[in-house]
């Protein structure tokens, strides 16, 4: 039997995409683990990544680094500081000397870098990334945009000459 003209299929137009349409996207999944009643890294002592404006503004609110972090978060803090955050500061100069005192405080944790370039930043958030046990203390906008993308990671600040603290995860 033959098919009849109104029987046969009819091929397929291509649909074109509408630009205004949601454009669907994967979306990465977390881990639960992230979020601070699971993470159980995430505990005092706290550990945390000081950036170099941090200490900066610290120096211009007059406030004492460790004892204003352990007053914003009410347990024992430890500072940490990077090689590229350190050589940032060595970097400024004469001028940024106080704030390098500071640096080398015995109080701090030295980290050391593995990586190439000695651009803080990059570091900050790479070594965020890779281990979610750190509170990250900044100012720089820039930054505290880049770290609000990894979930589970804090994010401290300085405002109305006081530290305060972000926790964007659960």
């Amino acid at each position: 039997m033959r098919l009849k003209e109104k029987d046969r299929l009819k091929p397929k137009k291509k649909e074109k995409k509408d630009p205004s349409a949601l454009k669907e996207r994967e979306v990465p999944q977390h881990p639960s683990c992230l979020f601070f009643q699971y993470n159980t890294q995430l505990g005092p002592p706290y550990h945390i990544l000081v950036d170099t404006n941090f200490i900066n503004f610290s120096i211009k609110a007059k406030l004492d680094l460790v004892q204003s972090m352990m007053d914003c978060l009410y347990a024992k803090c430890i500072p940490c500081i990077t090689d590229c955050v350190m050589a940032e500061i060595e970097k400024l100069g004469q001028k940024y000397r106080v704030a390098l005192r500071i640096a080398k405080d015995p109080r701090f944790d030295r980290l050391p870098c593995t990586h190439k370039g000695t651009y803080a930043d990059d570091c900050l958030v790479q070594r965020v990334t890779q281990h979610k046990c750190y509170i990250v203390a900044t100012v720089d906008r820039d930054l505290k945009r880049r770290i609000r993308k990894i979930p589970g990671v804090p994010i401290m600040y300085i405002s109305n000459h006081r530290i305060q603290h972000r926790a964007d995860a659960g």
